[in-house]
C-alpha cells in the first residue's frame, strides 16, 4: 500500500496563519469524484461495495479521490486530537461579559432552578411590548406563519381552542398524504392520543390555568428523538425494533411539562446519513414552496410542517446542518445551540460530539421561547466534565435600538454558491449595514474543506461505532441504498483517520477563536443551492449524490464540528421562487447574541416572505 499512499498535506502552525482579506491561503472547492447514483445503479455498487476484497478496493480509492487521505489522514501539523468541541466556560465568561457591557446589550439571566415553564415565562418578557392581536391574513403580499404568540393569543381570547386547532391539524395531515398530495411529512402521528393532549390543554384554558404560552401548541419532533407513545425510528424500518423507545427524550419532557402538543414524529432521512430527506421506507418529505422537490435532510419533516403551516415550532437534530439546512431551503428559521445546551438523552446517540438537538420555527420569536423551554443541563445525568453557563436570552429591542455588530465574511468562502444565493446573501449584508450600521470585516477562514472531511470522519467513526452492536443483528436489505453505502464508508476509518480528524478539529478551534477577534458573527449563505428536483428513480433505494451533499453541508460545518452556535433566517428567494437563508455563527455560549442578530434580520426581510404553495392555515380556517 506503500506505493498508493498520498503524500499529506503540511499545515502552517495558526499562529503563522494570515487569516486577513489578502491572505496567500488558498480556499480549496470541493472535488466530489462521485457520480450520482439511484434505483438499479445504486444495488448494482452496493453489491459490489459490500463484497469483502472488491469493497475494500472501492473504499480505499473513494477516499484517495475525495482527498480525505491527502487532507486528513496524512496530513501533518502540530495539533493534539481535541475530541470534544467545548471548552470550559471560565475561559469565556470574562470575554463574553466584556463584550456584552461594551456593546450596552441587555441580557436577562435565568436563575437555576427554574422549572421549563418558568423559563418561558422569563422568554415572554423579551418579547417586544407590541400591542398586536390575532387576527387574519390571507393574502400573499402579507403572509406571516402563525406563531405561537398568535396561538396563545387566540386561545386567551376564546376566539379558537386548542381542540379545535388538533382537529384541524389532523384533519390537514391526513389530507397532505392523501392521494395527490404525498408530502410524506409524518413517519407516525397518533390522532387519540393528539386529541386527548388538546381536550386537557382545552380545559385548562377554560379554568384559566394554561401552563404557559406554550400550552396547546402544536410541536413536532424529528423521528430521531424519544416520544411517547410512538417508536423512534430514524427514518429506518428495523432500528426502533432493537432500540425501544421507553420514555420522553429530556427535551420533550420540557415541552409537555409546559402544556405543548406533541403531535407525532416527522419524516427525516434514514439514520440521518444524507441531505437530501429522500426517504425509499417512508417517502421522502416535499418542499412545501415546491413538492417536485426536497425539503432537506435530515430534518426534512421538521422543516416541511412548519414551513407548511401545520406547527409554528418543530425539534431536529444537527449533526451536519440537518436543522439548518432544511430550515434554508424550506423558508424557516433554524437555531442549533452550542454544544451541550440543550440535553441530548432521549436522542439516538450514534455521534456524540458532533449532533445537538435543535429548533426549527416559523419565527425567531418562536426560536427563542423554545430554546428557553429545553434548554438547560439534565438533572438527572452525571454533571458534564465542562461546566455550562447560565442561560442567557436577549431583550428583543426594535431595530433602532441594537447595538453595532461586526460581520466576519470570508468572501471565496462566502461566494462559494449559487449566483442567486450570493446575491440575496450579500443584499442581506448591505441592508443590515445600512438599517443598523454593521460593518463587514473581511477575513481569510483556511482549510474550509479538510475541515468538512474531517468532520465527515468523525461523524461517520461515531456512527459506526454506535451501530456496531445493532449491525449484527442487521438486514442489510431493510435499508436504502445510500445507507448500506455511508455504513461500509463510515465503517472503513482507521484509529489514524479518526485521531488526525481530531488534530484538525483542534487546529479549527483555534483558528476560529482568532476570528472571533475580530468579529463577533461569522456570516455565510447557509446552503450553496436551492431545494432540487426528486427525481423518479429514488423510491425504491434511495440517492446518493455527493455533488449536492457537499453543496448543501458547505456552510454548516464549523457549528457541528466545533460545537458552535448556529441560526439560519430566511432572507429572500431565487428566480424559481425556492427560499434562500443566511447564516450567523458565532462563539460558544453566544445563542443569546445570535438570536438577536437574526430578529434584527428577520425584521428586515419578513414583509417579502412569501406563501407556499402547500399551506394549512389552523387558526382561521372556517
Amino acid at each position: 500500500m506503500g506505493l498508493l499512499k498520498d503524500d499529506g498535506v503540511v499545515y502552517k502552525p495558526v499562529n503563522e496563519i494570515d487569516l486577513g482579506p489578502h491572505s496567500d491561503e488558498v480556499y480549496l472547492y470541493a472535488d466530489v469524484k462521485a457520480p450520482r447514483m439511484a434505483g438499479a445503479v445504486a444495488k448494482i455498487f452496493v453489491w459490489f461495495l459490500e463484497m469483502k476484497i472488491i469493497g475494500d478496493v472501492l473504499l480505499y480509492f473513494l477516499k484517495k479521490n475525495n482527498r480525505i487521505q491527502k487532507l486528513v489522514s496524512f496530513a501533518v501539523l502540530n495539533e493534539s486530537p481535541l475530541y470534544v468541541p467545548s471548552q470550559p466556560y471560565e475561559e469565556y465568561k470574562q470575554m463574553l461579559l466584556n463584550a456584552d457591557v461594551e456593546k450596552g446589550e441587555e441580557l436577562k439571566c435565568l436563575d437555576s432552578g427554574l422549572s421549563p415553564a418558568e423559563q418561558v415565562q422569563q422568554a415572554k418578557g423579551c418579547l417586544p411590548s407590541l400591542d398586536t392581536r390575532f387576527k387574519k391574513s390571507t393574502s400573499d403580499e402579507s403572509f406571516h406563519r402563525w406563531t405561537i404568540m398568535d396561538y396563545s393569543r387566540a386561545y386567551e381570547s376564546r376566539q379558537i381552542t386548542p381542540l379545535m386547532v388538533a382537529e384541524r391539524f389532523v384533519s390537514a395531515v391526513m389530507q397532505s398524504s392523501g392521494p395527490g398530495a404525498d408530502m410524506s411529512f409524518f413517519i407516525n402521528y397518533e390522532s387519540h392520543d393528539i386529541l386527548k393532549q388538546a381536550t386537557e390543554s382545552t380545559l385548562r384554558y377554560e379554568r384559566g390555568e394554561a401552563i404557559s404560552i406554550l400550552d396547546g401548541i402544536p410541536i413536532a419532533v424529528k423521528d430521531e428523538i424519544d416520544c411517547m407513545p410512538y417508536p423512534t425510528t430514524g427514518g429506518s424500518k428495523w432500528l426502533h425494533k432493537l432500540r425501544p423507545c421507553k420514555e420522553d427524550a429530556c427535551c420533550v419532557k420540557r415541552l409537555r411539562s409546559c402544556g405543548a402538543i406533541l403531535v407525532g414524529k416527522t419524516n427525516m432521512h434514514e439514520l440521518g446519513a444524507g441531505t437530501s430527506g429522500i426517504n425509499p421506507h417512508y417517502g421522502t418529505s416535499r418542499n412545501p414552496y415546491d413538492p417536485k422537490r426536497i425539503s432537506g435532510g435530515s430534518s426534512s419533516g421538521s422543516a416541511a410542517v412548519v414551513c407548511a403551516g401545520l406547527c409554528p415550532v418543530a425539534l431536529g437534530v444537527d449533526g451536519g446542518g440537518s436543522v439548518r439546512m432544511p430550515a434554508a431551503l424550506c423558508g424557516v428559521v433554524g437555531l442549533k445551540p452550542s454544544f451541550c445546551r440543550i440535553p441530548h438523552s432521549g436522542v439516538i446517540p450514534w455521534n456524540w460530539t458532533v449532533g445537538m438537538v435543535g429548533i426549527l420555527a416559523s419565527s425567531v420569536e418562536d426560536s427563542l421561547i423554545v430554546y428557553a423551554a429545553v434548554s438547560g443541563e439534565d438533572e438527572t445525568q452525571q454533571p458534564t466534565m465542562n461546566q455550562q453557563p447560565k442561560l442567557y436570552l436577549p431583550m428583543l429591542k426594535p431595530s433602532n435600538q441594537i447595538s453595532s455588530i461586526r460581520l466576519a465574511k470570508s468572501k471565496e468562502w462566502f461566494n462559494d454558491c449559487s449566483d442567486d444565493i450570493r446575491i440575496c446573501c450579500l443584499n442581506a449584508l448591505d441592508n443590515l449595514y445600512k438599517c443598523y450600521g454593521w460593518p463587514t470585516v473581511e477575513v481569510t477562514i483556511p482549510d474550509i474543506e479538510a475541515m468538512r472531511l474531517a468532520h465527515y470522519v468523525t461523524i461517520g467513526s461515531e456512527c459506526a461505532t454506535s451501530f456496531a452492536h445493532y449491525l449484527e443483528k442487521y438486514d442489510k436489505s431493510e435499508s436504502g441504498s445510500d445507507v448500506r453505502v455511508a455504513l461500509s464508508v463510515y465503517g472503513a476509518f482507521s484509529s489514524r483517520d479518526y485521531l488526525q480528524a481530531q488534530r484538525i478539529r483542534n487546529r479549527q478551534m483555534n483558528i476560529h477563536e482568532k476570528i472571533f477577534g475580530v468579529a463577533d458573527v461569522i456570516v455565510t449563505p447557509t446552503v450553496g443551492i436551492t431545494a432540487y428536483e426528486i427525481k423518479d428513480d429514488v423510491k425504491k433505494t434511495g440517492e446518493l449524490d455527493y455533488v449536492n451533499g457537499a453543496s448543501l453541508v458547505r456552510y454548516s460545518i464549523a457549528g457541528n464540528f466545533l460545537g458552535l452556535p448556529a441560526v439560519t433566517v430566511p432572507v429572500g428567494y431565487d428566480k424559481l421562487g425556492l427560499p434562500i437563508g443566511i447564516q450567523f455563527i458565532g462563539k460558544q455560549w453566544s445563542e443569546a447574541m445570535l438570536i438577536q442578530i437574526a430578529y434584527a434580520m428577520e425584521a428586515l426581510c419578513k414583509a417579502e416572505y412569501k406563501k407556499p404553495k402547500v399551506y394549512y392555515d389552523l387558526l382561521t380556517e372556517s
